[in-house]
């Protein structure tokens, strides 16, 4: 993976175009949430993304947690401090906050560690939904809005006891799910292994808005049309 491939540096400026951040989320986190869109009128950049930038400008530490604030539409020129401190926040021009990154611990700058890393990462969370998101909503009996269907990266952490793999996978090793009138939280909780060999672990947290009571009707159309998209594009 080559992540240069999806944002530009101007001015000492990160920007994410919409075509950028469309087929990232599309050919790396195989993640075909409509906000993602390049015709989305609510789009904005994957958070995916967002963590493969950080670790790509300041590398990565045994322990990390980044906390999202905001949504960064088209032409959002993003800065990152300069000097790499234990916490970091990304903002634009304008002094908006839309990252706020924690860490500490050893760090290390290894391109390959750090592509194989990020990787692992966009695979595991381009299987949230459906395959894990869905059957959670229906064991609780509720679902997104068909018409407008929102999900929401709040905020994930990481941690690990080596940084060196060669492997990494990300596997699922729990999950919570919290409701709240028409908003809910979810957590995904996972484990990072290496051969066969446990080294990390770590959580991601998402928002799910404008929940209403489950319709396996409208669930599956959703689902479908998702599963269409990923087939259409695919396939081009």
């Amino acid at each position: 993976m080559i992540l240069e491939n999806y944002y530009k540096i101007e001015h000492n400026k990160i920007r994410v175009s919409r075509q950028q951040a469309s087929e990232f989320a599309k050919k790396i986190a195989n993640d075909f949430n409509p906000l993602h869109d390049t015709d989305s009128k609510r789009f904005c950049v994957p958070g995916d993304l967002l963590f493969g930038l950080v670790l790509n400008q300041y590398g990565l530490s045994r322990n990390m947690r980044f906390v999202f604030s905001g949504m960064v539409g088209d032409g959002i020129e993003l800065h990152f401090p300069e000097n790499a401190t234990e916490t970091l926040t990304i903002s634009d021009d304008n002094g908006k906050n839309y990252l706020l990154i924690e860490r500490n611990g050893e760090t290390t700058r290894d391109e390959e560690v750090i592509s194989r890393l990020v990787q692992a990462y966009v695979a595991f969370s381009g299987r949230a939904f459906p395959y894990i998101l869905v059957p959670l909503m229906e064991a609780h009996d509720v679902m997104i809005n068909p018409a407008r269907p929102l999900i929401i990266y709040e905020n994930m952490e990481i941690h690990l006891d080596r940084l060196d793999p060669a492997d990494p996978e990300l596997k699922l090793s729990g999950t919570c799910f919290t409701i709240n009138g028409k908003r809910g939280e979810v957590q995904l909780k996972f484990t990072l292994h290496d051969n066969g060999e446990v080294i990390g672990k770590g959580t991601k947290n998402m928002v799910l808005g404008g929940l209403r009571p489950f319709n396996a009707d409208q669930m599956h159309t959703i689902v479908d049309d998702y599963l269409r998209r990923q087939k259409q594009f695919s396939t081009n």
